[in-house]
Formats: structure tokens, C-alpha cells, sequence
């Protein structure tokens, strides 16, 4: 009784406890959240309360003795000590934005240059760049503890403003910005689960030179050319068996370039890849090699029969079904491959169709081989390739990916129209007229037939001055003549050349280097007479891939021509090789001596035209300046001049932001 009358007291005083849990609140609900600092506050907080109920009388008689001004006093102080502790820490801890953080806030200039990934080699695969390992924490964990961002507007050149983000001293210019303005490139990718910002100074890539160049190995890096696939190629002919452009021209012509490109990148897949697996449908016999019966089905009014063809040693299908009944039918259910070639003779007009279940909601289309000219048409499902007469024996390989897609993507503008559309399975075969059909297979490749069919082109298309003559004008640009059709390029024979020299060096047959020996006619002549050469400075002999007046020395074009004559000289021998050595030795005197023309400090020309016409320079995009490397990696296997390992080192590197040294 005694002990509550004590604290009936007429001015109640204020006690530890109660100026403890409002000091926590004000610190809980008005301060900036510092990771280490509210943390303690908070566990402050909970102590208070928690003494509070445990002590409750011992604080109670504390208070009693302790005057109500003292304690104000002391509040004061204890709590103007810590905001200035506070404030101390938080200065300390939210410096600059660490360069490590990754992730979208950091889309500027500066995000991009401690990227670990970009210390590889340019010449990394893009599989070993995906396995970099990701930034420590993530986007997330890195973010620094108290960090504002401030927008600021940003002058540019005294010309215009951007907005960007100001942290402390750091300013960041958002990236959409900095690609466009400085042409570098940069993408958020995940790894992993975490976001992490990738900046490349270029786009593309050098191929590491496997071994010394030989004129029967791959040629430089097309095992990866996919020639076909080309939007800018209408079709594969179904005459002729390779590539028709529309670079310059919707209509379709034939270019000697892309032809030798289509022949050697399927030259150089042969060499890299494994052999393919290959079905045996039909070869006239009762049961194939794994003892599959054939399948064929034989409507009303049609008839299929084995017969012996004397002249090839071996029996053949014969086949008979008008064009107004459904045609003879080979099942195939083929769902792994899509490369189609078998052995035909017409005996009338008739057509080898075959029938595909697509990824298009599972429709059927159907691509019809049909004996006569017409390049391509497409109608509802039905594609349409002419094939020719075909009234002796050849073989037909198709690639019925291609076929279809550029069926369905027919347009009458330059390029092919794009298309999701995939086979996804192989049906059936379905022949209509007369004629004999053999050896019908599916397989993943035909490298070899792809690369016969441009080597044989270049034979039966080359002309009687031993050049490939391009049957479409061409405008360089500004200051330039257009060549009109008819004209040659250096870059057209010496691939050509180097085609020629490998179907040679496998067949032996001399009908491919007597081709490859015509073609270096067109090297030794002037441009005003119809040939390729140029001299530069009236002293260096060049080989144009345009003969443009006035001339324009396109670099890789030129190198390429060097290497068409390299792999002759070397098969033809020193006799049959001497008029190609001294052509080749020529060029390359040429090329070493005005290669430093080509160096712009931080990348290379495409041409000279900057020289010839006092234009402003014809700078060479990334793929032509990579393209640049590559030849010059390959020309340094075979000479043992150092200004080639120099050049390469230092266009290399170009590629990553690397630039000549300033006065």
C-alpha cells in the first residue's frame, strides 16, 4: 500500500524507457534505411522495450531520482551524436557507383569497359563466350547500399541534349545513345540467372588460321559460308544447280562470285564435317541394303516396272503415268534428313514431285521438278522448279529446306522474303510422264554435288577472252562509270580459279585446270580493255574486282585474286604455272607496299576511292575489315614477309577499341 502511494504523484515524470521507444521510432519511421545502422537501431529498439517490461520498478525508481531537465539534456546529446554518426557512415558508404554492377541501371558509357568477358580473344567461339563466368552477386547483390540517382541533362557537341543519370561524380549517357554515336554494340544477356550488360567494340569475328594455306585444303574460314540461305539468292536453279543473285537485280542473274563461294564453302564443309548418314530408298533392286521392302504404289492407268539399262550396267525403274492421273508413288516417311538426290531420264515432258508434311499447322506442300525451264513459282502449296529436258541420265540433288523456303518466300523485290516455315517430314515421291528413275536417297549433306555443280558451271560458262563476264550493270558510287554488263572481276577469277584448282586436284581431270590457265588472261589486261589490271601510281600492278574508271582498288577483292593465282601456280607446276607465279608476285609486291594506305589508325578502307576521287574515305564495315584479317592471316602462311603478322596484330586490334597513337 505503502509503495503505490509513491507514485501517486501530481506531475508524472518522464522515464527512460519512454524516451528510449519514441527516440527509436523517430529513427525507425523518418531515417534513411542504411543496411548496418538500421539494423542496430532497430535491435536497440526491441531491447528497449523488452527492458521495459523486465525492469519496469527498477526504471520506475530510476526516473523518480533523476531531475525531468537532466533528462532532456540527455536525449538532446545522445541523439545529435548519432545523427552525425549516421551521417558519417552514409557519406562514406554511397561513393561512386562500383564498376562491377550489372544489369539495365547501368546502360552508359561507363558500364561497359570492366566487362571480364571482353578481355577474351575476338577469336573465341561463341560457345566458350557463353560459358564466362557471370559477375559476383548478379545485378542485385552489387547494388550499393543508400545509392540515389539524379537525372541531369547532358550537352552534346552544343548541339542537343540527352538526359542522363548523375551518382555522385559519375555521369551515365544511356546506351542507346552511346551505339549509335560511337557504332559499338552491347546487349543485358543472362547467365545463369543473372543479368549482365555485354559491350563489343565490333561485331565481327577473325578465324584462327588452322595450318599453312594448301590449295586442296578449306578455303580461309567458308566452311561457316552458308551461300544458299542468302536472302539476296532468289533460288538454286533446278538447270543449272547453283545460286542465281539478286544483289543488283530482282530479276535473277547468274554471279560468278556467289557460284564460286557456293562451290567452295561446300568444298570446305566436306572437309570439316563428318560424313553424312544417308537412306537408300530405291535402287531397282528387290530389297534395299537393310532389307526394307520398297514401297511403291501404282495407280489405275500407270505401271512401274524393273528393267536393264545396258549402258549403265545395272537395272533401273521404269515408269509410266499420264499427267492427268496421280503418278507413280514412292513412300518415304523421312523425318532426319532433307537432302533428296536421285538418278533420272525422261523419255516425254514429266515431273518428279515430292510431298512434305511442313511445321506451317502440319500442311502438306509439294515441290514439283518439272521438265522444262522455268526458274521457280509458287502457287497454294505447289513450288515449281524447272529442271530441264533431262532425256539423258544425270543425277538431281535438291535440298528440300532451301527449296521450300525460297518457294514460300518468293518476291519480286531483291530479296527473299522472310519464312518460319520448316519441313518435317519427307512423305513421298511422286514421278508423272515416261522416263526411268535409280538410286533415290535421302541424306543430312551433299557437299560434293553442290561443289561439282559450280565447278562445272565455271567450265561450260566461261568465254573465249577466259573470264566469267557478269551480265548486270554495277554503280560503285558517286564519281565512278558504271560498268555496264559484260564486265570482269579479279574477285570472280581467282576464286573461280581457286575452285577449279581443287576439282582438279580430286578428278584429275584436265578440263578443270585448262579453265583455271584461261582465266588469268583477263589479269594482264587494262580495264579500258576489258580486263582487270590497274597500276597504281603508275608503278603497282592491282587486280580490280571492279575495273571501275577511274580505278578503285577494293582490298579484299584484290587479295582474293592473289589467292586464286597462288593455288594455281602451286597445282599447275613451273611450266604450265609460270605465267600465274609471275602475276601472283606482282600483287604481291603490290600489296605489301600499299597495304599502310588501307589503315585508318582504328579500322581499314574498303577502297581508294578517297585517293582517286578526294571523297571523303569508304571506311570498311566490321565483317569487311574482319574479312581483311582473315585473308592476311592466310597470305601469311604462305610468305614469310612480317608486314602481314604486323597488320594482323594491329587491325586485330582495332576490333577492340584499339587506335594508333596520337602526335
Amino acid at each position: 500500500m505503502v509503495v503505490e502511494s509513491r507514485w501517486a504523484h501530481p506531475e508524472p515524470l518522464p522515464h527512460w524507457g519512454g524516451l528510449l521507444c519514441l527516440w527509436w521510432l523517430f529513427f525507425f519511421f523518418f531515417s534513411p534505411k542504411d543496411q548496418f545502422l538500421f539494423g542496430n537501431f532497430h535491435k536497440l529498439g526491441v531491447f528497449c522495450v523488452v527492458s521495459l517490461r523486465r525492469y519496469g520498478v527498477n526504471m520506475r525508481c530510476l526516473a523518480a531520482r533523476v531531475n525531468y531537465k537532466t533528462l532532456i539534456v540527455i536525449c538532446a546529446l545522445f541523439t545529435l551524436v548519432m545523427v552525425l554518426l549516421w551521417n558519417r557512415c552514409s557519406s562514406d558508404r554511397a561513393g561512386p557507383f562500383p564498376r562491377s554492377l550489372a544489369g539495365p541501371e547501368r546502360r552508359g558509357a561507363a558500364a561497359s569497359e570492366s566487362d571480364p568477358a571482353r578481355q577474351q580473344s575476338e577469336e573465341a567461339s561463341p560457345q566458350e563466350q557463353q560459358k564466362a563466368p557471370p559477375v559476383a552477386g548478379g545485378f542485385n547483390s552489387n547494388k550499393a547500399p543508400g545509392l540515389k540517382y539524379e537525372e541531369i541533362d547532358c550537352l552534346i557537341n552544343d548541339e542537343h541534349t540527352v538526359k542522363g543519370r548523375r551518382e555522385g561524380n559519375e555521369v551515365f549517357l544511356p546506351f542507346s545513345w552511346v551505339e549509335k554515336y560511337f557504332e559499338v554494340y552491347g546487349k543485358i544477356a543472362q547467365y545463369d540467372g543473372y543479368d549482365r550488360f555485354e559491350f563489343s567494340h565490333s561485331y565481327s569475328k577473325v578465324y584462327t588460321q588452322r595450318a599453312p594455306y594448301h590449295p586442296d585444303g578449306v578455303f580461309m574460314s567458308f566452311e561457316g559460308y552458308n551461300v544458299e540461305v542468302r536472302d539476296r539468292v532468289k533460288c538454286i536453279s533446278g538447270v543449272e544447280g547453283v545460286p542465281l543473285s539478286t544483289q543488283w537485280g530482282p530479276q535473277g542473274y547468274f554471279y560468278p562470285i556467289q557460284i564460286a563461294q557456293y562451290g567452295l564453302s561446300h568444298y570446305s564443309k566436306n572437309l570439316t564435317e563428318r560424313p553424312p548418314h544417308i537412306e537408300v530408298y530405291e535402287t531397282a533392286e528387290e530389297k534395299d541394303k537393310t532389307g526394307r521392302s520398297v514401297d511403291w504404289t501404282v495407280p489405275k492407268g500407270c505401271s512401274l516396272s524393273t528393267v536393264s539399262d545396258k549402258a549403265r550396267f545395272t537395272s533401273v525403274k521404269q515408269f509410266v503415268a499420264p499427267e492427268n492421273t496421280e503418278g507413280v508413288s514412292l513412300q518415304l516417311g523421312n523425318t532426319r534428313d532433307f537432302i533428296i538426290s536421285f538418278d533420272l531420264k525422261f523419255v516425254t515432258n514429266g515431273s518428279i514431285s515430292v510431298v512434305l508434311e511442313t511445321t506451317e499447322k502440319n500442311q502438306l506442300f509439294t515441290v514439283h521438278y518439272v521438265s522444262n525451264t522455268q526458274l521457280i513459282a509458287f502457287k497454294d502449296r505447289d513450288i515449281y522448279y524447272g529442271i530441264g529436258p533431262r532425256t539423258s541420265w544425270s543425277t538431281l540433288t535438291r535440298d528440300l529446306v532451301t527449296d521450300l523456303r525460297k518457294g514460300v518466300g518468293l518476291s519480286n523485290t531483291k530479296a527473299v522474303k522472310q519464312t518460319k516455315i520448316m519441313p518435317k517430314r519427307v512423305v513421298r515421291l511422286v514421278a508423272k510422264g515416261r522416263g526411268f528413275l535409280d538410286n533415290v536417297t535421302i541424306s543430312a549433306t551433299a557437299h560434293m554435288a553442290a561443289f561439282f555443280a559450280a565447278s562445272n558451271w565455271l567450265v561450260r560458262n566461261q568465254d573465249e577472252r577466259g573470264g566469267w563476264p557478269i551480265m548486270v550493270t554495277r554503280k560503285l558510287g558517286e564519281g565512278f562509270k558504271s560498268l555496264d554488263p559484260g564486265w570482269y572481276s579479279a574477285m570472280a577469277q581467282g576464286q573461280a580459279i581457286s575452285t577449279l584448282v581443287r576439282a582438279y586436284l580430286l578428278t584429275k581431270d584436265h578440263a578443270f585446270l585448262s579453265s583455271a590457265l584461261r582465266a588469268t588472261a583477263p589479269y594482264k589486261l587494262p580495264s579500258e580493255q576489258r580486263g582487270v589490271k590497274a597500276v597504281f601510281m603508275n608503278r603497282h600492278d592491282w587486280y580490280e574486282e571492279y575495273p571501275t574508271s577511274p580505278s578503285s582498288f577494293v582490298l579484299n577483292g584484290f587479295m582474293y585474286s592473289l589467292i586464286g593465282l597462288y593455288d594455281l601456280k602451286e597445282t599447275a607446276g613451273e611450266k604450265l604455272g609460270k605465267e600465274a607465279r609471275v602475276l601472283y608476285e606482282r600483287g604481291m609486291e603490290s600489296l605489301k607496299a600499299m597495304l599502310p594506305l588501307y589503315d585508318t589508325g582504328s579500322g581499314t578502307i574498303y577502297d581508294l576511292r578517297h585517293f582517286m576521287l578526294g571523297t571523303a574515305p569508304n571506311l570498311a564495315r566490321w565483317d569487311y575489315h574482319t574479312t581483311h584479317i582473315n585473308q592476311l592471316q592466310l597470305l601469311s602462311t604462305i610468305d614469310e614477309s612480317p608486314i602481314f603478322k604486323e597488320f594482323v596484330k594491329r587491325w586485330k586490334s582495332y576490333l577492340r577499341g584499339g587506335r594508333a597513337k596520337h602526335n
